[in-house]
């Protein structure tokens, strides 16, 4: 592992192994419903409280990525691991439960991408054994976070995401595999004073583009090295955004698209302006990315996970809203 340019991290052995992703109702009825594992037909999970059910969702990822691996505690050396719900709670009460080491991580949304930078780092470092990279959200504990609880009824603007409800894990290791983990890009504070907590896809949208620049100048690539280059929850106004960011330096982009727009079908389900939370990037990573992966018809991805990094403590001080964005590339490899 070595650094390069100003923010920017090269890998030298570290492997997605392999991955898993569970959702819920919303999830399972769009466009990716192949390619997730598990799925609950109700947000409750089968659980008391909504709280209680994204705990379940992390519980079903870890123990469906162990089966395919096959392995117990035991061959896992650490999971990072966090979610949006205060002081990352669902996390913390999911790994009580494994006799496993927990680093916990909060990005807001970024988090997935988050996770898997700081894994690889530890495996890149001499870990030998797994390390895992999990995060979740669920729409009902985002929304009374947030927002309102969902019984409140509040009206909604179009300019709102849709909290995915779902959990995605990736384990890594030094262990080869098809899919090799080669760089990330770590991202700065962005804050360009916008404070609408209802519009948060425009928010992260300055923070994913000055990632991207980051990373293709460290790297000393061009966009079209990659096939694809997947932000994380933009949605339709933030992708938007992002796209006219980058044509003021020149760049426009032929590869992209957006984790909120690729989870949900924005024009026949009632998700607003399309996907967003913890859950929303990592689902699309760790199911249709590592797919699409795996069959080849992917080579080289770009995965900029984007988070805005506010709470409503702040944002009813009128606050603006700060934003980080923070990428990753997987890249096939012939064994």
């Amino acid at each position: 592992m070595r650094k390069v340019g100003n923010s920017s991290l090269i890998f030298d052995n570290v492997y997605l192994n392999a991955s898993a992703t569970v959702v819920g109702p919303k999830e399972i009825l769009g466009p990716l419903k192949y390619y997730y594992d598990c799925y609950y037909n109700e947000l409750n999970c089968n659980e008391e409280s909504w709280e209680k059910a994204e705990m379940r969702l992390q519980r079903d990822a870890i123990e469906l990525v162990m089966e395919k691996l096959k392995i117990t505690d035991s061959d896992v050396s650490v999971i990072f691991s966090g979610d949006l719900n205060n002081q990352i709670a669902v996390s913390n009460y999911v790994m009580r439960n494994y006799d496993i080491c927990h680093i916990g991580m909060y990005g807001a949304c970024s988090t997935s991408v988050l996770s898997l930078i700081n894994g690889s780092v530890f495996v890149d470092s001499g870990i030998q054994k797994y390390v895992g990279c999990l995060t979740s959200s669920h729409n009902s504990t985002s929304e009374r976070q947030f927002r309102y609880p969902t019984e409140y009824g509040g009206q909604k603007p179009d300019s709102l995401t849709s909290t995915v409800t779902g959990s995605g894990i990736g384990m890594i290791s030094k262990n080869k595999s098809d899919i090799k983990i080669t760089s990330a890009t770590i991202g700065k504070v962005t804050d360009v004073n916008l404070k609408d907590p209802l519009d948060l896809g425009r928010t992260m949208a300055p923070a994913a583009a000055f990632t991207l620049l980051e990373h293709l100048k460290d790297l000393e690539i061009d966009p079209d090295y990659y096939d694809l280059i997947l932000t994380g929850d933009l949605s339709k106004y933030g992708s938007e955004i992002f796209i006219k960011c980058l044509e003021t330096k020149g760049i426009k982009l032929t590869n992209y698209n957006d984790c909120g727009l690729l989870v949900y079908d924005i024009n026949n389900q009632d998700v607003y302006a399309g996907g967003s939370g913890c859950g929303c990037c990592a689902l699309v990573l760790y199911s249709y990315v590592v797919k699409k992966m795996k069959t080849s018809e992917l080579n080289k991805v770009l995965v900029i996970a984007t988070g805005a990094l506010m709470n409503p403590i702040m944002t009813a001080q009128k606050e603006t809203i700060p934003s980080i964005a923070h990428a990753i590339s997987l890249e096939r490899v012939m064994l």
